[in-house]
């Protein structure tokens, strides 16, 4: 048998990165080195999820792999971005790390993109949920065991009461037609807390829930930023956060 790949896995603290993270850790092929989560580097939260650092601690422990945290300053250019995650993965590979694993499911240009600034490094990508579709992963992931609160909504497609619930059947025939149901178009984040990757759950209370809307970069194209997107309404919708506060 050969030696197993030494791998990286991107992880967000969400659901699909616990499903994907679930799936990889049964195949042998691959030996999960590290867990890597980028962080602002500002507020020392999860960037786009706004969950707290001593959180997607307490995850990487009760997981049981390493964590690495990149940070990234507030509203990155894309240019800024790329320069931190060079850097970040060529000392991985100089630690004979080669492939860095993911928790997309269909979007194609964000896997494009991802693919082609990891072959600049030498890197391979790896999508271990990829093209299932959305009902078919939600259901399974519920039906493993797992547990995972929606931390952020994106109002441009859900209102204040989606954030802060925590994802069953119910939350599922709430959403609306236009919503996916593992919101792989940036609808919702979540923080999930248990399931058959941890060895205990992830213990919090809900704190506050806050609305922030980001403001249009002044001396750039909003389209060049790393945390957002082509679209031209991109700045017109604010996010409802729900701030969860560890409590063990």
């Amino acid at each position: 048998m050969p030696a197993p790949i030494k791998a990286l896995f991107n992880w967000s603290s969400g659901k699909d990165s616990a499903l994907s993270l679930y799936k990889i850790l049964q195949n042998p092929a691959y030996k999960i080195e590290y867990l890597l989560t980028s962080v602002n580097q500002q507020y020392q939260r999860i960037s786009m999820h706004g969950v707290r650092t001593e959180l997607l601690k307490a995850q990487a422990e009760s997981i049981g792999i390493p964590l690495k945290i990149m940070e990234i300053p507030e509203m990155p250019t894309m240019e800024v971005y790329e320069e931190v995650m060079t850097k970040t993965l060529t000392d991985f590979k100089n630690n004979g790390i080669t492939h860095s694993v993911f928790g997309d499911i269909f979007l194609e240009d964000l896997r494009k993109y991802r693919e082609n600034q990891l072959a600049k490094i030498g890197f391979e990508g790896v999508f271990p949920i990829w093209k299932i579709p959305s009902h078919d992963l939600i259901n399974e992931f519920i039906s493993l065991g797992f547990k995972t609160i929606v931390v952020c909504v994106n109002e441009r497609y859900l209102d204040k009461s989606f954030v802060g619930r925590v994802i069953d059947q119910d939350f599922i025939n709430d959403l609306p037609e236009n919503v996916d149901v593992c919101g792989e178009n940036g609808e919702f984040h979540t923080f999930t807390f248990d399931g058959p990757i941890f060895s205990k759950p992830i213990d919090f209370e809900i704190g506050e829930i806050v609305y922030r809307k980001y403001e249009k970069p002044k001396n750039q194209n909003p389209s060049n930023t790393a945390c957002d997107t082509d679209s031209s309404d991109a700045f017109d919708y604010g996010f409802w956060y729900c701030d969860l506060i560890k409590t063990s």
